[in-house]
């Protein structure tokens, strides 16, 4: 694992992402880190106006997002805020169907770029999310990863709300199934 710094999406920290971003195909084909934010993707989804939708937010300070940095490089991050921020979910009608009460925070997409896979950079990016929310007052937090358990092999696949095993190193327990492979999964931090 190599070693990490982080710091927030920021107007000051906004090329370094964008910088990822681009060289990543604009992740996921043009989502810029979208899809969980009040207008998703819009009403005409296209990578320019992902792309100046997010830096509208970044400028306007109402995006959450922590970048995992390998010096001067992003190389991923993690995306949170609170379910106003962050009204998307995947599987939504699932997770409506037996919600008793929201989080006070959801951690949205998690990015590692293409060439520092499976160096700790999501870890480091989850670990440092929670650190900010417990600074921040903490409270209830959820997180929607994938179960990798007992599931075959998913190549080429990426599980960009994470794996459910990276959740539960920092003792986020399930508390309810939403699809086949995906779980909202929760944990309490006091300030």
């Amino acid at each position: 694992m190599d070693d990490y710094s982080t710091r927030l999406l920021t107007p000051e920290t906004w090329d370094a992402f964008a910088t990822l971003v681009e060289a990543n195909n604009g992740v996921w084909g043009g989502c810029w880190c979208m899809n969980f934010h009040p207008e998703g993707f819009g009403t005409t989804p296209s990578v320019s106006g992902n792309r100046a939708a997010k830096e509208a937010h970044t400028r306007a300070g109402t995006v959450h997002q922590m970048l995992v940095y390998a010096g001067e490089q992003c190389v991923g991050w993690c995306q949170f805020g609170s379910p106003v921020e962050l009204p998307n979910i995947k599987n939504s009608r699932a997770y409506e169907k037996d919600a008793a009460d929201l989080p006070d925070w959801r951690i949205g997409c998690i990015f590692t770029g293409s060439k520092h896979r499976g160096r700790g950079v999501a870890r480091a990016a989850v670990e440092a999310v929670l650190v900010e929310i417990r600074a921040a007052g903490g409270g209830v937090v959820e997180a929607y990863p994938e179960q990798v358990e007992m599931r075959g092999p998913q190549r080429g696949a990426f599980f960009h709300t994470g794996p459910e095993t990276l959740f539960e190193e920092f003792g986020f327990e399930r508390d309810r199934k939403i699809a086949k492979w995906r779980w909202v999964m929760r944990l309490s931090l006091t300030p």
